[in-house]
């Protein structure tokens, strides 16, 4: 099963997700067409508070207008604050009663008839309710500027209390609001006292709460150790994450420079422009984001960034498969919309001595800059710690005469066991290291020698470095090649190794196609 709601499992599951505050703008798609098909049906959104934070959910808020809807804002963030007590339930069932909204109607009504204080009466009585419910209810005001009727805050965990005020929430027929407050891992102990943990994980041993994992080194962990270290020696670098500074392997970072470490919350756009306004008063921000959370910001590297060919580093994390959480996780898109970009440099390293090298060369660089890397880590190191790490030159891992297979990042390490597979060939191996600007010569060179080149590339095989190598190969007439990559399709959950075996994308089936029979 999906991690994710997804219509194709359920009859349940209404509309796919995966990326937050969509829900809201959702639902008031699916209440707009409720009334223009002449239902009265009404459309439920739970949003937690962290989706609160993404833009999105705000521009939902302001548009929900007359929707028979009903947002469910699931806060686990707090404790049960002192307001989840008698006197706000009291308030909310009040304001939640059919009399209630009867009589607020009729009030209205009648004081706007009295001529020239009529309506001046309806905004002082606003402004005292107000004033009086505010330090109740802070969240309150905040919502009902958008137009929704706020109940709450509730305990979420309450569940005959959360049944009575969504009952009521349904037949005020407008716009609603209800606040509830849980427990985040509510039940399990280690859950609770370490929630951002346990938010998205792996196997783990339930006695103790520890992860099962295998012993290898990790791209986010190498990236935040190096970080810490420059950041040390430079003044001037800082680190943004939206949400995500454990997964992006910050929270040292954030320990040693909490001045210069900055979470804005589940808001890409607002991340990529608040760095290029450091990036332009000198700073050098580095981006940490999930390759498909940086899908959300695309014309803001396009405008804000880019065009202005502003320093700022986007550290790219997860790209490729990433496994069980699915199609709108997979990083295999960030290559075909980041490779067409003026002034961006692109980079993938193919083990963590070469991401080392990578991030202090993009420093020195002083403009846009994309270093993208998996989830998965490395087992070993592909080459000494003192090998050059050239702006724009390939590296040749090893040389051959048979076949040149190129890698780029990840699959660097793949053309190298497709080579220990079949050492009965005279394989070349070329560690492509920068998609832009692309090392044609070396390339070529090598094509022109062997004649024959496989391809290999974490990423949908349009607008990647398949793409880019196709064009080369019109400078080498005759010359055959291979390329693997993700098909033109979203990929479906599941176990990294087994994605890849399907898809044709492991050392063992790229041989047995390339050598059939042999």
């Amino acid at each position: 099963m999906s991690g994710f709601p997804k219509s194709r499992e359920s009859i349940h599951d209404v509309f796919d997700t995966g990326h937050s505050s969509t829900s809201i703008s959702s639902a008031i798609g699916i209440a707009t067409a409720n009334r223009l098909s002449g239902n009265d049906h009404f459309a439920v959104a739970v949003i937690g508070d962290g989706a609160l934070t993404g833009g999105l959910a705000f521009e939902g808020l302001n548009n929900a207008k007359n929707a028979n809807l009903i947002v469910v804002l699931n806060d686990n963030q707090m404790s049960i604050s002192p307001s989840v007590g008698n006197l706000a339930l009291h308030l909310t069932k009040l304001r939640s009663s059919k009399r209630y909204a009867t009589s607020k109607r009729d009030v209205r009504k009648f004081l706007g008839r009295i001529p020239k204080v009529g309506h001046f009466l309806i905004r002082l009585i606003e402004s005292i309710k107000n004033a009086i419910r505010e330090p109740l209810l802070p969240k309150a005001v905040l919502f009902e500027q958008f137009g929704f009727t706020y109940l709450g805050p509730i305990d979420g965990h309450d569940l005959n209390t959360l049944i009575e005020i969504l009952e009521r929430a349904k037949h005020l027929n407008k716009p609603v609001l209800v606040h509830t407050i849980t427990k985040k891992g509510k039940g399990y102990s280690f859950a609770e006292e370490n929630p951002d943990k346990f938010h998205s994980i792996g196997p783990f041993d339930k006695e103790t709460g520890e992860p099962i994992s295998l012993k290898q080194d990790s791209y986010s962990k190498t990236f935040g150790n190096t970080l810490c270290k420059l950041a040390k020696e430079n003044k001037k670098i800082v680190a943004i994450t939206a949400a995500m500074p454990g997964g992006t392997g910050l929270s040292e970072f954030m320990k040693q420079y909490p001045e210069r470490f900055f979470d804005v919350g589940l808001a890409e756009e607002h991340a990529v422009t608040f760095a290029s306004g450091l990036a332009k008063e000198g700073f050098i921000p580095f981006f940490a984001v999930y390759s498909t959370f940086l899908q959300r910001s695309y014309d803001q590297i396009v405008h804000d960034v880019a065009l202005q060919k502003l320093p700022v580093i986007f550290m790219i994390d997860r790209a490729g498969i990433v496994g069980n959480d699915g199609e709108t996780h997979h990083g295999i898109f960030d290559l075909s919309y980041l490779s067409h970009i003026p002034n961006m440099v692109i980079m993938a390293p193919k083990d963590g001595n070469e991401l080392n090298k990578m991030i202090r060369q993009a420093i020195a660089l002083k403009r846009p800059v994309a270093i993208r890397y998996p989830r998965d880590g490395y087992y070993e190191h592909l080459s000494p710690k003192d090998t050059p790490c050239t702006l724009g030159k390939a590296e040749i891992l090893q040389k051959g005469t048979d076949l040149t297979i190129i890698g780029f990042g990840k699959t660097v390490a793949t053309a190298m066991k497709i080579a220990e597979l079949k050492k009965e060939k005279s394989i070349e191996v070329i560690n492509l290291r920068y998609l832009r600007p692309l090392d044609k010569k070396t390339i070529i060179k090598s094509i022109q020698k062997t004649k024959n080149v496989v391809v290999i590339e974490d990423n949908v095989i349009n607008g990647g470095v398949c793409s880019s190598i196709k064009d080369i190969l019109l400078q080498v007439p005759h010359a055959k090649a291979s390329f693997f990559a993700y098909p033109d399709e979203f990929i479906k959950h599941g176990d990294t190794k087994e994605i890849e075996k399907e898809y044709h994308m492991t050392a063992e089936e790229i041989a047995r196609i390339l050598f059939p029979n042999k």
